[in-house]
């Protein structure tokens, strides 16, 4: 008689050498069908705007509340047609830009001046930790007095955002980079500047990656706060022009363009990981 396999079950499909248990089955990875999986990445935001079209519809929710979708789309066009959406959109883009550029920057020279160098965590890591902890939006007042209502005070608001995600995650990947191959690249005779090119960076590339895609979204974050300062031209200009005169089709029109100015900042950060990393999409969970 065979003793019953793990679990209660009889082993039918047993190994005739090993009676009572059961061959193991591994799982087959099935690919997924791409319009599955848009399909389901599509389903909350078409939940949420049919859920908006019948609040609006039965008078849940007035048009002094919130605008209806019906509404929010003339507003689309109006400021369109104008050319007045398509101008604050690209003064919004180039603040953004700057302020991610130098911050992202300025963050990945520091994380692996850190990260790689003893003597560089010693003396700059604690006060980066310190300024870190900082509110980013208490510092608006202070840019004000130094930088004025410019264009300078904005871009550095939003490179002071970005750059402390860079940082922590440049650190990070640079301290657990493999120091057996360092030191190897180090006894083959490879200089620092060369080690971190070619060895460092590259074994940092994922900590870097998902530094670059925080970055990018409080870029858009810090961007709302930025154009809040006397601003003259951008996204933030016409909301407040439209808050004047209640318009809130207006507003929710620049509330949704900040939503896909950081949804195609996630996307951008989403083709670099497959671009760069393709192995980690090859062997993510099913």
């Amino acid at each position: 008689m065979s003793a019953p396999a793990p679990g209660g079950a009889v082993g039918t499909s047993a190994d005739p050498q090993a009676p009572g248990l059961v061959t193991p089955r591994p799982k087959v990875d099935r690919p997924r069908p791409r319009a599955l999986g848009l399909g389901l990445r599509l389903l909350g935001p078409v939940v949420l705007l049919l859920v908006w079209i019948w609040a609006s519809a039965s008078g849940t929710l007035g048009s002094s509340l919130l605008a209806s979708p019906r509404q929010v789309l003339s507003a689309f066009r109006e400021l369109w047609t104008s050319g007045q959406l398509g101008d604050a959109l690209s003064v919004s883009l180039t603040r953004a830009g700057l302020g991610l550029a130098f911050g992202a920057t300025i963050g990945l020279v520091l994380g692996v001046v850190t990260g790689f160098s003893r003597l560089g965590e010693e003396l700059l890591d604690s006060s980066l930790q310190l300024l870190r902890t900082i509110p980013f939006l208490s510092l608006v007042p202070l840019f004000m007095v130094w930088f004025g209502i410019g264009e300078t005070a904005r871009v550095v608001l939003i490179a002071v955002a970005t750059s402390f995600p860079m940082y922590v995650s440049a650190a990070g990947g640079v301290r657990n980079t493999d120091r057996k191959l360092v030191e190897a690249m180090r006894s083959f005779g490879m200089g620092r500047l060369a080690l971190v090119r070619e060895v460092v960076l590259p074994g940092a590339l994922p900590a870097l990656l998902s530094g670059l895609r925080l970055s990018m979204t409080l870029s858009v974050i810090a961007l709302i706060a930025a154009e809040e300062i006397n601003s003259t031209a951008g996204i933030g200009y016409l909301m407040s022009t439209a808050q004047e005169y209640s318009r809130t089709d207006i507003l929710t029109v620049c509330i949704l363009i900040y939503a896909l100015i950081g949804l195609f900042a996630d996307g951008v950060a989403r083709v670099l990981e497959r671009l760069l990393m393709p192995w980690r999409i090859r062997g993510a969970v099913r």
